[in-house]
């Protein structure tokens, strides 16, 4: 073997050494094995024989440092040699002009359903993910009875039966099922709750906190990497920041992290920042902030100060960090533009509130007034018109797909705030819905924040079947190519190696996942190719279900599922477990 000689404008000396020390440790008769007990170790008679080899690329290990020419070769399920001239294999990718990278992390992932119908994960697969990450305050377990009914009687579009229980039953469902992506979970606080309390307004007793941390205690135990709060929502907003600090001590006993959506990202941004480090503070663990924003163009100015506090606790040495999507408009549903209390016990009550005259007039009022008591994404939004209605469940709605609520208002010749309410009761949901809230020059701020990583806030689908019958938001499709192209390669708010960091090696140490995120040998074999130079994302708001180009192959564990932009149909996919993982699932 060879080692490619240094090209001075991309290699540092500090890497070369260590592409020598991954040759030479290549070339030993042993190598590690990993978790499964595959061995990517190597004999006098194998030693230059792989099963794959990605030849020709600009490798970014994942470190954020300076990108190496090199081949790298797999074996099994884990990379087995990284340099030039390394031996032959049985399957070879064309590399060629374009990067070389661990393969991407999305930190906040709704793929839970969709993976159910498509385990090909076509609109993530496309845009280099690897691992999708679950858990933001709903996790799929633990469920009991009562729960499972509930969620069978409001499937949408996707429909499936649930054949698990518990969270870790759901993650090995899904692989058993067939999956491209490898997948893993926080488990959700509101789940929890749900599991104890129901969807009423009321705190536990010490007796039923005590039930909902040995939940936690269980779900770590099956793998996963923490507590995921969604603390604007209803039955979550009930929560108080003592009982997320217990929940989240029960999980600190696993090395878990907590995650959450904090309880306002708008008038009191500041104050849900200290309530987040307050619960890592007092249980002593790492907390990240979902999609950190500033919504409503009166808090536009408040991001400065946001990230001045989370600096400030990480000069303290508390382990704080952010993800964030790479668009001004977030999507959720209607039920984030109407008041925690009237949705109280759940989606029967709510609807029954809705069809109260006496109720209905008091939500005139409250809607329509700006508030610090709970986050009102309709005046976040700044207007009828800025708030898009994308999903419903009921067919004789779905014409009004991808209207604003101030069209569909206008059509109906009601005022936009009955118009959600009779939307939410004639679809039987929430509905889906885009609101635009936040300001570009914010994106690109938190973009350069180094403690920054990404996730979609989405599915991963395709633009066929049935996720045509619904539309989405273009970060479904686009979050991650969008930060290649626009971010990178168009406005140079970082460098291409710092943006792998941030998708590969950040995310991955943040979870404390063993042998994921970087190139290294011994290391699972989660790559992707892509051209820095041609990936962009077509997708849109008015078109959003386009997939991304520039991404050309992708491996997973060792298993190639995109082959030049074409899906193999190969399902590879694994569970990631977190650091408590006892090696067992099922034990509630």
């Amino acid at each position: 073997m060879t080692l490619r000689k240094c090209i001075p404008s991309l290699f540092s000396q500090r890497l070369c050494a260590a592409l020598l020390l991954n040759l030479a440790v290549s070339a030993c008769a042993e190598q590690a094995s990993n978790t499964n007990g595959k061995d990517a170790g190597q004999t006098a008679d194998n030693a230059t024989h792989f099963d794959l080899i990605i030849a020709g690329g600009t490798v970014y290990d994942g470190s954020g440092g300076e990108a190496i020419a090199a081949d790298i070769a797999v074996r099994n399920d884990l990379i087995a040699a990284i340099g030039n001239d390394i031996g032959t294999a049985d399957e070879r990718i064309d590399a060629s002009g374009k990067a070389v990278a661990p393969g991407f992390i999305n930190m906040l992932s709704w793929a839970n359903e969709s993976l159910i119908e498509d385990g090909r994960s076509l609109s993530d697969i496309r845009q280099g993910i690897t691992l999708e990450v679950f858990g933001e305050g709903w996790s799929m377990g633990p469920l009991n009875d009562t729960m499972k009914a509930d969620m069978l009687a409001q499937q949408g579009d996707i429909h499936f039966d649930i054949a698990w229980t518990t969270l870790g039953e759901y993650l090995d469902y899904l692989t058993e099922r067939g999956i491209s992506p490898n997948v893993a979970s926080f488990v959700g606080a509101t789940t929890v709750r749900m599991h104890v309390l129901g969807e009423d307004d009321v705190d536990p007793t010490s007796e039923e906190l005590a039930t909902m941390q040995e939940l936690v205690r269980e779900a770590m135990r099956e793998g996963a990497l923490g507590v995921g709060s969604s603390l604007i929502y209803a039955p979550a907003f009930y929560a108080g920041t003592d009982e997320l600090v217990a929940l989240m001590q029960a999980s600190a006993e696993f090395d878990g992290r907590y995650i959450s959506h904090m309880r306002s990202e708008g008038n009191r941004l500041l104050e849900s920042v200290d309530e987040l480090i307050e619960i890592a503070e007092r249980a002593g663990t790492g907390a990240e902030i979902y999609h950190l924003k500033a919504s409503g163009e009166k808090n536009w100015d408040k991001m400065d100060a946001a990230i001045e506090r989370i600096e400030a606790a990480r000069e303290r040495g508390l382990d704080i960090t952010a993800n964030m999507y790479t668009y001004t408009a977030g999507a959720t549903g209607l039920d984030a533009s109407m008041p925690p209390w009237v949705q109280a016990g759940g989606l029967e009550q709510w609807i029954a509130r809705l069809r109260d005259p006496e109720i209905r007039e008091r939500l005139r009022s409250e809607i329509a007034t700006p508030s610090d008591d709970w986050e009102n994404l309709y005046l976040s939004a700044g207007g009828a018109d800025r708030v898009l209605l994308i999903g419903f469940r009921n067919p004789a709605l779905k014409p009004l797909t991808g209207m604003s609520l101030a069209a569909v208002a206008e059509q109906r010749g009601t005022s936009p705030i009955d118009t959600m309410m009779d939307l939410v009761i004639e679809d039987g949901s929430r509905v889906d819905t885009v609101y635009f809230m936040m300001s570009e020059e914010n994106v690109r701020k938190k973009i350069a924040q180094p403690w920054m990583s990404f996730g979609s806030d989405a599915a991963s689908m395709a633009p066929e079947g049935a996720f045509l019958l619904s539309s989405t938001h273009p970060r479904a499709y686009g979050n991650f190519a969008r930060l290649l192209g626009n971010y990178v390669r168009e406005e140079k708010v970082i460098t291409l190696s710092e943006a792998i960091r941030r998708l590969t090696t950040l995310p991955a140490g943040n979870l404390k996942l063993r042998e994921r995120g970087s190139l290294e040998v011994g290391h699972y074999a989660d790559i992707v190719v892509f051209d820095p130079d041609t990936v962009t994302d077509p997708a849109t708001f008015d078109n959003p279900q386009q997939l991304a180009r520039g991404v050309s192959d992708v491996v997973v564990n060792g298993v190639p599922v995109l082959r030049d932009g074409m899906h193999t149909g190969a399902l590879p996919g694994r569970v990631v477990r977190g650091p408590g993982y006892s090696g067992e699932t099922g034990g509630y």
